[in-house]
């Protein structure tokens, strides 16, 4: 066995094919993500789940994504990245199919959950591998750019890809697109990934990966619950044992000679600032995306295919800015660049904020292009900035944290601006006379409820539901603003690194590794 060379040696094609293998994963989760909200209305009125099942539904994937990133992570540094890539993938695509034929809200639920554990097998092992095969610093920055505009990719073919297939087939079929690319992957990546381990990795510390998963959970709960219900014992509780759990994990941490998360990163204001900066943004993508989606079904009146072409707009302004980003950032401060990106973001979210439920779609659709469009300078530069910002011995660590952000931030987004909006629904939809429950919990509900009811009755509902629903996403978009506007000045006082053109090599960016045989 090799160790790797001090001096950088240049990527050839093989290692370029190996990113294209490594896109597959990146661009599978994406997908994943949109076509999910897409499929959200068909899900209600085949399964029919309460909103609190509707919203475990979306984000369980995302909470067990961020409670095992850190511990996959540090597992695929024993076992070999590769070697845990190909078994995540394997496990993605199962998990896949039972999501797929799930016929119970429970069911479908616990497949989800399966999702977010094989899920977060694979973002930290492509990146980590991408960090080996490209030892050169300017073919690493253009790989993970690339690497990051397959997410973009990713969100622009999720609505159209997905809304074809809502339109003609049942809503379990949207969960079998991960079936053909783990399949691919599991066939090229033997051929065309090397394989890395840290032989100098300390033991797993299982008691660190089960209190990283237990503090998470509580938290999230106990934020749902307080958001649909207000002020109670039981979610009170939740948030208190969660913050107790935390605390406890991070002591262990600074006790651990080989812990999963090491806390001395978090000593550098420029590694807080970018990540808090990460998880913010995504947080409010993820809200913003869930409530997006359902207006133009739900409100506008668009059938998926319809409105999956109307959020092109949004990926591909997504897609050029996160490419055009890495360029700007050669000339001019990169903090300076996610700062402006933030502000036109902020925009965005005031257009959201203020449209209405009669004549709103092209306002919605012009104002979440400007929301995603601004976004990209953050998600192309983000990672670097962390990982950049960490001593390379530490970059690998810095790398999960990254990630752990930005999933946890994305299913925090759907969890507590979904709360948001669904409080704002159930506190203005008036219900008439007679009508149950589920119309008073989801505009969904609401609609499938007027179906039965006298016409004038039933328009009445339907008015009153999508204006509440429009409500509650005016509520979120105006905490999209402030979360925007706020970022955007914390990163351009705090954030001080130069133009990466300006001669200051960006760190290389992982601990010392041993080339396993292939």
């Amino acid at each position: 066995m090799s160790t790797i060379a001090d001096i950088p040696a240049k990527a050839g094609p093989k290692e370029w094919l190996g990113l294209a293998v490594l896109a597959l994963p990146t661009l599978l989760l994406s997908i994943d993500v949109s076509v999910l909200h897409l499929a959200v209305p068909h899900i209600s009125e085949a399964l029919n789940p309460s909103a609190s099942q509707m919203l475990w539904i979306i984000d369980i994937y995302g909470f067990l994504i961020a409670g095992f990133l850190v511990t996959m992570g540090t597992l695929g540094d024993r076992i070999g990245r590769r070697k845990l890539l190909l078994i995540g993938a394997a496990a993605f695509g199962l998990a896949s199919v039972a999501a797929a034929y799930a016929d119970d809200p429970a069911l479908l639920i616990a497949a989800r959950a399966l999702l977010g554990v094989a899920g977060a097998t694979l973002m930290p092992s492509t990146l980590a591998l991408i960090s080996n095969m490209f030892a050169d610093a300017r073919q690493r920055g253009m790989a993970i750019a690339i690497w990051v505009t397959m997410f973009s990719v990713g969100i622009a073919l999720g609505p159209v890809v997905g809304g074809a297939m809502l339109e003609y087939f049942w809503w379990g079929s949207v969960f079998l697109l991960g079936v053909p690319i783990m399949g691919l992957l599991l066939v090229a990546g033997p051929v065309l990934l090397p394989e890395y381990r840290d032989e100098n990795a300390g033991r797993l510390d299982l008691t660190s990966a089960l209190l990283s998963l237990v503090a998470i959970l509580p938290v999230i709960y106990g934020l749902k619950e307080l958001a649909k219900d207000g002020l109670a014992v039981l979610p009170l509780l939740a948030l208190v044992a969660g913050a107790a759990l935390a605390v406890v994990f991070v002591r262990r941490q600074r006790t651990l000679d080989s812990p999963l998360m090491d806390f001395r990163l978090f000593r550098n204001p420029t590694f807080r600032t970018a990540l808090v900066t990460l998880l913010l943004s995504m947080l409010v993508a993820g809200g913003t995306y869930l409530l997006v989606t359902q207006y133009l079904q739900l409100v506008g009146g668009l059938s998926p295919m319809t409105a999956g072409l109307y959020l092109l707009p949004a990926a591909f302004a997504l897609i050029v800015t996160s490419v055009v980003s890495p360029i700007a950032a050669s000339r001019f401060r990169p903090a300076h660049v996610v700062a402006a990106g933030l502000v036109v973001s902020a925009l965005g979210h005031v257009m959201l904020a203020t449209a209405d439920s009669t004549s709103g779609i092209a306002q919605v659709v012009t104002g979440f292009a400007f929301v995603y469009g601004g976004g990209g300078p953050l998600v192309a530069l983000g990672t670097d900035i962390v990982v950049g910002s960490a001593p390379p011995e530490q970059a690998g660590s810095a790398s999960a944290v990254s990630e752990t952000s930005t999933e946890l931030g994305m299913a925090l987004g759907v969890a507590t601006l979904g709360s948001l909006g669904a409080a704002v629904y159930r506190a203005g939809v008036e219900l008439p006379p007679g009508v149950g429950d589920g119309a008073g919990d989801t505009l969904a509900g609401a609609l499938d409820s007027a179906k039965s009811l006298p016409a004038e009755v039933a328009s009445a509902l339907a008015d009153s539901g999508r204006a509440a629903f429009t409500d509650g996403m005016n509520a979120v978009g105006a905490v999209g603003t402030l979360l925007a506007l706020g970022s955007a000045v914390m990163v351009a006082m705090v954030i001080k690194s130069p133009p990466t053109g300006a001669g200051e090599e960006p760190a290389t960016g992982d601990e010392p590794l041993v080339k396993a045989a292939e």
